[in-house]
């Protein structure tokens, strides 16, 4: 399984992310922990993985680009639209994150919980909810993260991003192109940086 991950971290490294906090992050959490038993020999793919209930888990690659444009430092409080497995949650947690994260499907959601909790996770928080409404009771949050594509950004996760934090959001139709979005907010006005195209799971 080492050498899989090793595998895994080189092909990352060979598309441009190089950044050691991310991929120290990626290496300390086996991504065999939150795929089904049956993948688990696919676990170090660089591709994404079905999880049940019509989702995935982002391809590693994805997660480490996602993570990096998110630009946070230890301590920083981010929210996690699309818990899924957990396997996000996990990868923000490592790096020092306090992680606030929402899944609307219930049974991923009581999986995911338990899974965070097995794995010690003290400081990546769950609820069941629509990720629409965001979470305002701990914004604002430093970044955002969502990993399910709606075909336009939710103004409630706008409103809930602090100044000058980092939303990260793929956008599109739910068959058809999308968008891979960094939006910034800065002195009341939004930056948006497109990061190239995307293919992601409907925001529900």
């Amino acid at each position: 399984m080492k050498d899989e991950v090793t595998a895994m971290l080189d092909l990352i490294r060979a598309r441009g992310i190089c950044d050691p906090a991310v991929l120290g992050a990626l290496e300390r959490v086996p991504r065999r922990h939150f795929v089904p038993p049956d993948l688990d020999r696919r676990a170090c793919g660089d591709y994404p993985l079905p999880i049940g209930h019509g989702q995935t888990i982002s391809q590693p690659y994805i997660v480490a680009l996602m993570t990096l444009a998110l630009e946070l430092e230890r301590g920083d409080r981010v929210l996690e639209i699309g818990t899924g497995s957990g396997y996000q949650a996990a990868i923000l947690a490592e790096m020092g994150m306090e992680v606030y994260t929402l899944e609307v499907v219930p049974a991923l959601y009581e999986e995911a919980q338990a899974r965070l909790v097995a794995l010690g996770y003290t400081q990546i928080h769950c609820r069941l909810g629509d990720g629409h409404a965001g979470w305002l009771e701990y914004a604002p949050y430093q970044g955002i993260i969502a990993t399910a594509a709606p075909e336009e950004i939710p103004p409630s996760l706008v409103e809930q991003l602090a100044e000058g934090g980092r939303l990260i959001i793929p956008v599109g139709p739910r068959n058809g192109y999308q968008t891979l979005w960094k939006v910034i907010k800065v002195a009341g006005r939004l930056v948006k940086i497109d990061l190239g195209g995307v293919a992601f799971v409907p925001f529900v």
